[in-house]
């Protein structure tokens, strides 16, 4: 009874101990005058650090209602991995007054890069490792100095325009055909005059800047620019980047590791039902692809 006693009650410290040697702190870091406030989470241990770089939207730290980033940082760290994610220029309403004038790609690529400038001479970190996820693909592999690895998630492949223009098309064809004109004319002209009532939210006359910024940009030809290690991954249940999206970048970058995850959506969940894909883009209730922290964890480790 003693021994059954004793190994019960040392099975319940070790969890409690590798609990307590996560650390957490919040950051925040200017650049210029915009505030990104985030979250630092480590072991006592000195250990490699994850920088998430946020995909479209305004995106928080722990990625909005389905939480896959939260998710994210609480399995890399038990895996005595640190991580460090914040909220968006777009997602931190203190920034509001700055952004009124619009915002462009390189808005981000400045502030990723700010953000690996805070950690780039922290001595409780071994590496840095800049993870982009979806949009953030692109950012990261524009903001990889003083960076020791690289890695795509669900990255597209193309430029944005093609990817919005295949999106739109797989919902609406004629939507996909308005798309294709209001781009060309962007890019011959800077500007859309008569914009499609249809399509008014996503071609804006304050969005116009950003996407003739960002159409400039082909991760194609960014990613062969690459020089440190490069993991490349994709889910096959994923409805917005393709698995193909996937390939190209590899193609592209032949040295870069290649892997595509079963059952595994866009905002990284574990989808066994069809109708359960979307309704994980509203909910933390459904678990994150662990074959994608097994893969990361292998890649980060090696």
């Amino acid at each position: 009874m003693i021994k059954i006693i004793s190994f019960w009650v040392i099975t319940i410290f070790s969890i409690i101990s590798s609990f307590a040697q996560i650390k957490s702190e919040e950051v925040v870091i200017n650049n210029q005058a915009i505030q990104l406030p985030g979250t630092l989470s480590y072991t006592s241990q000195k250990s490699p650090l994850i920088i998430w770089i946020h995909g479209s939207g305004g995106v928080d730290r722990n990625g909005n209602q389905p939480q896959y980033i939260k998710q994210f940082r609480d399995a890399v760290n038990k895996e005595n991995i640190a991580f460090f994610s914040y909220d968006k220029r777009t997602a931190n309403p203190k920034n509001a007054l700055f952004l009124k004038d619009g915002v462009y790609f390189s808005d981000f690529i400045f502030d990723a890069k700010e953000v690996v400038n805070q950690f780039k001479d922290d001595k409780r970190f071994s590496e840095i490792i800049l993870a982009g996820h979806s949009q953030g693909s692109l950012i990261a592999m524009l903001a990889l100095e003083n960076v020791d690895k690289y890695i795509s998630i669900a990255g597209a492949g193309e430029t944005i325009d093609k990817t919005l223009i295949r999106q739109l098309t797989a919902q609406n064809p004629e939507f996909g055909e308005i798309a294709k004109a209001h781009f060309k004319e962007l890019k011959e002209t800077g500007e859309i005059k008569d914009i499609n009532p249809n399509l008014i939210s996503l071609f804006a006359k304050p969005n116009q800047p950003f996407w003739t910024s960002w159409i400039k940009l082909d991760p194609i030809k960014e990613i062969k620019n690459i020089k440190i290690p490069t993991l490349i991954i994709n889910g096959d249940k994923d409805l917005q980047v393709l698995i193909s999206d996937a390939k190209a970048l590899k193609k592209a970058k032949p040295n870069a590791t290649l892997v595509i995850i079963k059952n595994m959506n866009h905002v990284l969940k574990n989808i066994l039902k069809e109708e359960d894909n979307l309704k994980s883009y509203s909910s933390p209730d459904f678990p994150l692809s662990e074959k994608l922290i097994e893969t990361i964890v292998s890649f980060v480790k090696k």
